[in-house]
């Protein structure tokens, strides 16, 4: 009797602790009460030994997932027949006192992972079943059987029915995009074209009740078959023979003429017209004026003479440019009524600094995390006013922490101005130098001009002042020139930069680019020098110019 279960797929239930096997049996010992599954697989997985053997005590249930056909076992329930059992139906075996099985028909129902055979006909399984596999079976096995048929019946008869269908339901389609047509023309023609206030619209529905769809009644059982009226409720006779023209259908639709009537039909009626592009309202910022204001002047600056050269501003304000005598007249006009020199260079200092910090890389360069690229500047000043100014500005650049290297040529007299401004640059850790063998020989990130000047020519043969600018020439680094001359020929150095105070020189072409900075003269103070001023500089201190 043990040898007829062998080659059969069974499922062994042993607890929460062993878990679930499956695989087919091997060997069935009634002696030691022992079962030997080959190929054996643990809650799902495969396991790594060929072959598992259990004991009838670590047995908690054990389903019978399928036998194997008549050539190589016999069924499970009868040893002496040879038919094969029906799927879907396992047999419970539990361990008896005498050593064999007791079989027990149940509907298999497991959570673990089951191999399921091939469903043969039901007809051939209904002639296999023995009566008497028949006669023992519970309620509840021939209840899941019939629910098992009727299910699948269902799925069979749905499919087939709605292939059957697909030739009838195109008809309908065909019908529906006549309607939908019909019914575009007659709305485009009495709501596009009807004046405000008709009640031709409702005319219209009136007359064709069909175009639009029904209100949906019913209960909640019937409302599948209302909605099956609604779409296929009409008759098969009223549909047309040919097919729904879409490309003729298309080509009879105007665009154009069809937003004509619409904007005819808005304009009729008041309602707001979309409008071409070009007939639209400007759009402004958040921040634009809105109000008609009066007309912008850009000439906002007038000087008494002629200019040589005239500049503009970012935002398009003309600067003149003015000589050196007025420009030498206006500064000090501002020095009678308080703008003091000390002032004056105080200003220069911070403005020519700031444009300085920007042209080294501003916040990308100076910040803590770039300590190791700590810029290094030269400043090359000689001994008058110019000379002042660019200790001044050297001062606040060694305060941001940028490398300062100061040149000042030694005299045994020295301006009170450059004195003073030579003591506030000892205190900061910039480093001052006297010849030119002490300035750096590798390129450095800038070289700040303010070796000339306006009145003091002769220095300009002094050996030490062509062996700075022999320096400066070969270093390969960028140049920016503080009040420079207007004279091209007393600009020893080309300059990629230049800072103007107050208005402008007509500086030439060497110079480079032009920038202005504000030095803090009053308004009434231009206008004493015969200047009609208005402040080009906005919220900035320094502005860039462009040569018009």
């Amino acid at each position: 009797m043990a040898t007829d279960w062998l080659g059969s797929i069974v499922s062994i239930n042993c607890g929460e602790s062993l878990g679930v096997y499956q695989g087919r049996v091997s060997a069935v010992d009634q002696v030691s009460q022992t079962i030997s599954l080959t190929r054996p697989f643990h809650n799902g997985v495969k396991c790594l030994v060929p072959e598992v053997t259990f004991r009838a005590g670590d047995i908690t249930e054990l389903k019978i997932l399928e036998i194997p056909g008549p050539g190589d076992s016999r069924q499970c329930g009868d040893s002496q027949q040879m038919d094969t059992a029906m799927p879907g139906v396992g047999c419970q075996v539990g361990p008896s006192q005498n050593g064999t099985g007791k079989v027990l028909k149940k509907p298999m129902s497991s959570s673990a992972p089951q191999n399921i055979p091939r469903r043969p006909d039901m007809k051939s399984q209904e002639l296999l079943i023995s009566p008497q596999q028949q006669c023992s079976k519970s309620y509840m096995d021939r209840h899941m059987e019939t629910l098992s048929q009727s299910k699948g019946f269902r799925r069979r008869h749905n499919s087939c029915e709605s292939a059957a269908l697909l030739p009838q339901l195109l008809p309908f389609f065909t019908k529906l995009c006549w309607k939908l047509t019909h019914l575009w023309v007659v709305l485009k023609q009495n709501i596009f074209l009807t004046p405000p206030g008709s009640s031709q619209v409702g005319d219209v529905c009136s007359r064709h009740p069909n175009q639009v769809t029904p209100k949906k009644s019913g209960l909640k059982n019937g409302q599948m078959k209302s909605k099956d009226d609604e779409c296929f409720g009409d008759d098969i006779d009223e549909i047309p023979d040919t097919d729904f023209d879409f490309e003729g259908n298309l080509a009879l639709f105007d665009k154009a003429a069809v937003f004509e009537e619409i904007a005819t039909h808005e304009r009729r009626s008041g309602t707001r017209s979309r409008g071409a592009p070009g007939d639209r309202p400007a759009r402004y910022r958040h921040d634009e004026n809105i109000l008609e204001a009066q007309p912008i002047v850009y000439r906002r600056i007038v000087v008494p003479h002629s200019p040589h050269k005239e500049f503009c501003t970012d935002s398009g304000l003309v600067v003149p440019s003015v000589s050196y005598e007025l420009h030498k007249k206006l500064l000090a006009v501002a020095e009678k009524h308080g703008l003091s020199l000390e002032r004056r260079l105080e200003m220069t200092g911070v403005c020519a600094s700031q444009m300085a910090l920007s042209l080294l890389g501003g916040p990308n360069r100076l910040n803590p995390k770039n300590v190791h690229q700590r810029p290094t500047v030269a400043l090359l000043c000689g001994p008058h006013v110019k000379g002042a100014q660019g200790i001044s500005c050297g001062r606040h650049l060694s305060n941001h922490d940028v490398h300062v290297i100061l040149f000042l040529p030694n005299f045994v007299k020295m301006l009170e101005s450059i004195t003073n401004e030579l003591n506030l640059f000892s205190k900061t850790q910039g480093q001052q130098v006297s010849s030119v063998k002490d300035l750096p020989d590798t390129p450095v990130d800038l070289v700040i001009n303010c070796l000339d000047c306006h009145e003091n020519a002769f220095l300009r043969d002094q050996p030490w002042y062509r062996a700075v600018v022999d320096w400066a020439n070969q270093n390969r680094a960028p140049v920016l020139s503080i009040d420079p001359p207007m004279s091209e020929a007393e600009l020893a150095i080309d300059a990629k930069w230049s800072l103007a105070l107050g208005l402008p020189l007509p500086l030439g072409e060497r110079a480079g680019r032009v920038y202005l900075c504000d030095i803090g003269i009053p308004q009434k103070v231009f206008q004493e020098v015969g200047i009609n001023y208005h402040s080009p500089f906005g919220c900035k201190f320094v502005i860039p110019l462009h040569s018009t």
